[in-house]
């Protein structure tokens, strides 16, 4: 693991950023008009239908489809978490690699994780009593039971987002801001977040609340996101925006962890970035702009990896590198006797 740049004691904005774009207005809070994007088909007889949203971007970033409600508001959870690790950098975050992934990951809690993050406090000059987040056990299933049968506590090392909240504390400690409230949303380091999410999305934040992990979580429209990670992956060579789509896609299991979806997606997919966050929602761009984002409005994961795949073979991506990406089967007395089937729109 490796970091950039050493600091002094702060960090002078990155001033050589693409120029901000300019900013709308914030999108409409109302109750979202979404569609059906999913089928739940058992014995040939359509069984549960799942709703949503999804749009995807052609390279010129105009919308190539839209299903559902993309322009009202609504929180991306972790899928906005590279547009933070971006507004990071943009403020002298000097990491690159594994842990500049590492801050912008929804990991699962593995030793490398739980390394990682210890690497980045270690670089602070900080240790995991700093840290802010929630303490939790393991994302991982069989790192968890692991700690379980040992009797290990939930930590805030161990929790899916020590990563960013270790960069986060990183970051201010760099520019000599206040650490024990680094997660105020008016904190210097917030605000800054909240700018950069503006100008990558190209709207006004519509409200703010606070993730599950204890950061401020900002609204956007769900065509915000997605221009957001259209402008991430085809930002020139060396900027913040290009720097973390290229450790994401490098180090794709350490921004998530083994076995993942999300990880498998992007090395099954050249030049790929996406990222998942809870509530079914996943933000997905090729390096030429293409982009495509998704929110299954229950929430459900079996939708909402099905759903991502046939937005981006819509989007033009060989359908045949997203096979494995179709859906779980439904099971039946131990028989495969159903799927999940994205919705004809798709």
């Amino acid at each position: 693991m490796k970091q950039a740049v050493t600091y002094g004691s702060s960090a002078a904005i990155d001033t050589s950023a693409t120029p901000p774009a300019p900013v709308a207005a914030a999108p409409a809070i109302r109750e979202p008009l979404h569609a059906p994007v999913a089928h739940l088909v058992r014995g040939g007889v359509i069984e549960g239908i799942h709703y949503g949203s999804v749009v995807v971007l052609a390279a010129d970033g105009g919308v190539e489809l839209q299903i559902g409600d993309i322009e009202a508001a609504f929180y991306p959870r972790s899928a906005l978490k590279p547009v933070q690790a971006v507004a990071m950098l943009r403020a002298g975050l000097p990491l690159d690699g594994e842990l500049l992934s590492l801050a912008a990951a929804s990991h699962s809690g593995e030793e490398r994780h739980l390394a990682g993050t210890r690497r980045i406090l270690e670089l602070a000059g900080l240790t995991e009593d700093d840290l802010l987040n929630v303490p939790d056990l393991p994302y991982h299933p069989v790192v968890r039971e692991s700690w379980i049968r040992e009797g290990r506590l939930p930590s805030r090392l161990a929790q899916n987002c020590s990563g960013k909240h270790a960069a986060m504390l990183y970051t201010a400690k760099l520019n000599g801001w206040s650490l024990d409230d680094y997660l105020d949303p008016k904190h210097p380091l917030q605000q800054a977040i909240a700018e950069i999410v503006e100008d990558l999305t190209g709207q006004a934040v519509a409200a703010v609340t606070v993730d599950g992990c204890g950061a401020p979580l900002f609204s956007v429209s769900l065509h915000g996101l997605a221009r957001a990670a259209a402008r991430i992956t085809t930002a020139e060579a060396g900027t913040p925006e290009r720097l973390v789509a290229d450790a994401m896609r490098e180090h794709a299991e350490m921004a998530s962890g083994s076995g993942r979806d999300v990880a498998a997606l992007m090395r099954a997919v050249p030049g790929l970035l996406t990222k998942d966050g809870f509530e079914g929602v996943q933000v997905a761009a090729l390096p030429d702009g293409r982009a495509a984002a998704v929110k299954i409005a229950d929430g459900a994961d079996r939708a909402r990896v099905p759903v991502t795949a046939a937005a981006l073979a819509r989007a033009g991506v060989d359908p045949a590198t997203l096979e494995e990406f179709a859906g779980a089967p439904l099971l039946g007395g131990g028989e495969v006797v159903g799927h999940i089937r994205p919705a004809r729109a798709l």
